[in-house]
């Protein structure tokens, strides 16, 4: 079961849900619109030959930080790794991150397969931003990029992200690190 707009903002006042900077004017129906930070991981491609996952072989990235004023164009058939400027999470609720119907009528995907947040994981999410246009695209910090949907679950899970220290920093300490 999905929470209404209601639910969501009655989660926040009783603690049961963290969104930093809460704006009721970014709620929906049944989510809740995250807006996009100012840091972006690109692919060193002249330095990465092959990734094997298997293998353990990575891509190197390089960081870009943004000011709020300034833009960053996404080409086509480009992919990068984005993160959210709210940090967000809960323990009583299962987060999904889904793309805004607005941006995907446009060719861009927020996120490949890294929908799912998990009770106990506190985050600014890191979005797997793909352009499937013709046409690049341009991303602005600030800019609304997606939303999260808050799900109860049947019962209490017996661990969390915070009782078995899996991302325990959450994700604020934004890494281009394929195991986080």
């Amino acid at each position: 079961m999905f929470l209404t707009d209601r639910d969501i903002t009655a989660g926040v006042k009783s603690g049961d849900i963290v969104i930093s900077d809460f704006d009721e004017a970014r709620l929906n129906p049944a989510s809740y619109d995250i807006l996009l930070g100012n840091k972006f991981l690109i692919v060193k491609g002249h330095k990465t030959p092959i990734i094997d996952p298997v293998k353990q072989i990575y891509p190197e990235y390089h960081e870009k930080i943004l000011q709020d004023d300034e833009e960053f164009i996404l080409h086509p058939g480009g992919t990068v790794l984005g993160v959210s400027r709210d940090l967000f999470g809960s323990d009583e609720y299962l987060i999904q991150l889904g793309g805004k119907s607005s941006l995907a009528r446009l060719g861009l995907i927020v996120h490949n397969t890294a929908g799912v947040i998990n009770p106990g994981h506190f985050l600014n999410i890191t979005f797997e931003l793909a352009n499937l246009n013709k046409v690049p695209i341009v991303l602005r910090p600030g800019m609304k990029i997606a939303q999260i949907l808050f799900s109860k679950m049947t019962g209490k899970p017996d661990r969390n992200y915070k009782q078995v220290g899996i991302f325990a920093d959450g994700e604020k300490n934004f890494s281009a690190s394929p195991n986080k």
